[in-house]
């Protein structure tokens, strides 16, 4: 094998690599031999192949097959003989090949730069905290009593109104042929009217009907219903109602700590402090990670591989695009907003490799227990799905590894702060809170937005509006 540098320019590398034609005989006929232990034709025993005939049989199969392993450990071999460390996966193209002649081929690869790490030992940070006030407190109680009303019967005697709860029973069927569906009935159901629960005009035909009554709902299912058998079609649903109840507003108190499992309303306010204070140190903890990396990047300049530059360039914009089409905004980005984009890709990158070469020569590393609570977190986000979740990671490698990133990257940015030499200031909450988008990142980046919600409790089915 001969290997002879092509390009050498900034980052970029091009090789051309030369594997002889007695070098790829001597693979396929290695090959051969093994192939030839297995194999069994009419006329020889298994094992008792002339190499010849095994040669003109399965010759063209196993010459790809060695093709293919000889570019795979030829350029791992140029690659560690040369000491480059490819940024990203080498780009291979075969220039020449034929039977019984040499191999060719060119071997186009971005190296890593050679970074050499300042020494951030006693780096000054400062660290904003804040805790949470009275005020704070108060405000966080009222909405949680707010989402946990309660509902009580009415006791004088009157017809159903909007915002009413109704205990309901209900039994449904397709009106064309009268026949009852999968999730077309339900005992015990209470439905709020003019919540828009039900699908459209079911909950307006009970408003102005007293406990006791029972209903024919006439409704028409919508055409893009998700439940096809009953897309676009009318059915009739028979309603008997039990009571009418009247939403009662929560209040901060024994009764609803107990229905949230506290001991009594002092357990309820001490938990919802303590939880204020653990989201105040997610944004300190923000803050400081933002002028850590900040400081990080001063420090250390130099050129990022072009290629993962473009990778995460692409990266940044598609994830704006995507908030934008989540947010609902038909704003496109203009080729002035790209290319300013352009600038936080090559920090992100930047401080990327930084961060890998301080985690690597200081051997930090993620195990597998560590790997396997970030798949249960993530799993913990989509109730119902957890299996679907779990056999996901468990059956694809590259999904899993995506989990290791932001691990990877906190335990280096938690041994930078060990060593740094960090001063804490004490700020307003709205101090701490204000640019907190920006918080781990240069201004305009784009955050993720989930690409799905976790799961509440179902609703019945067919009648439920989608």
């Amino acid at each position: 094998m001969q290997a002879v540098v092509l390009k050498e320019q900034g980052l970029s590398r091009e090789i051309e690599v030369t594997v002889t034609a007695k070098e790829i005989d001597e693979r396929v006929n290695a090959r051969l031999l093994e192939v030839v232990k297995t194999i069994q034709l009419p006329g020889f025993r298994k094992g008792k192949v002339p190499m010849s005939i095994a040669k003109q049989k399965y010759g063209r199969a196993v010459m790809g097959e060695v093709l293919e392993l000889a570019v795979n450990e030829t350029t791992d071999k140029v690659m560690k003989d040369k000491g480059i460390k490819p940024a990203m996966q080498p780009k291979i193209e075969v220039k020449e090949f034929d039977e019984g002649k040499d191999l060719k081929y060119s071997i186009a690869v971005e190296i890593l730069p050679e970074i050499k790490v300042k020494d951030f030992k006693g780096l000054k940070l400062t660290k904003q905290v804040a805790s949470p006030d009275k005020k704070a407190v108060e405000e966080s109680l009222d909405r949680i009593a707010a989402g946990n009303t309660t509902s009580e019967a009415i006791t004088e005697k009157r017809a159903s109104k909007k915002d009413d709860i109704l205990l309901i029973d209900f039994h449904g069927r397709t009106a064309d042929d009268n026949k009852e569906h999968p999730g077309m009935h339900a005992h015990g159901h209470q439905l709020k009217l003019g919540s828009g629960q039900f699908i459209p005009g079911f909950e307006e035909q009970l408003i102005g009907k007293k406990a006791g009554e029972k209903v024919e709902v006439k409704v028409s299912f919508p055409e893009a219903y998700h439940a096809a058998e009953l897309a676009g079609r009318d059915a009739i649903f028979d309603v008997e109602i039990h009571e009418i109840r009247a939403e009662k507003k929560g209040a901060v108190d024994d009764e609803l700590a107990k229905r949230l499992g506290m001991k009594d309303v002092d357990a309820l306010k001490k938990a919802v402090e303590e939880q204020l204070q653990k989201d105040l140190d997610g944004h300190s903890r923000l803050k400081l990670k933002k002028d850590l990396l900040d400081k990080l990047d001063d420090m250390h300049k130099f050129d990022v591989p072009p290629g993962m530059l473009d990778l995460e360039h692409k990266t940044i914009v598609r994830q704006v695009e995507m908030e934008q089409e989540y947010s609902g905004s038909k704003e496109k980005l203009s080729e002035a907003d790209k290319k300013e984009l352009l600038d936080i890709a090559g920090r992100r990158v930047r401080l990327g490799l930084i961060l890998a070469e301080i985690g690597n020569s200081n051997k930090i590393t993620v195990n597998d227990a560590e790997l396997q609570r970030a798949v249960i977190s993530e799993a913990q986000r989509y109730r119902g799905q957890e299996k679907e979740v779990f056999d996901y990671y468990s059956q694809n490698r590259q999904a899993l590894e995506s989990l290791r990133a932001p691990i990877f990257e906190d335990k280096v940015v938690d041994f930078i702060l060990e060593l740094a030499d960090i001063t804490e200031k004490k700020v307003s909450v709205d101090e701490l809170t204000a640019d907190d988008e920006e918080a781990a990142a240069p201004k305009k980046e784009a955050k993720k937005s989930e690409a799905k919600k976790e799961g509440g409790e179902k609703k019945k089915a067919p009648a439920k509006k989608k």
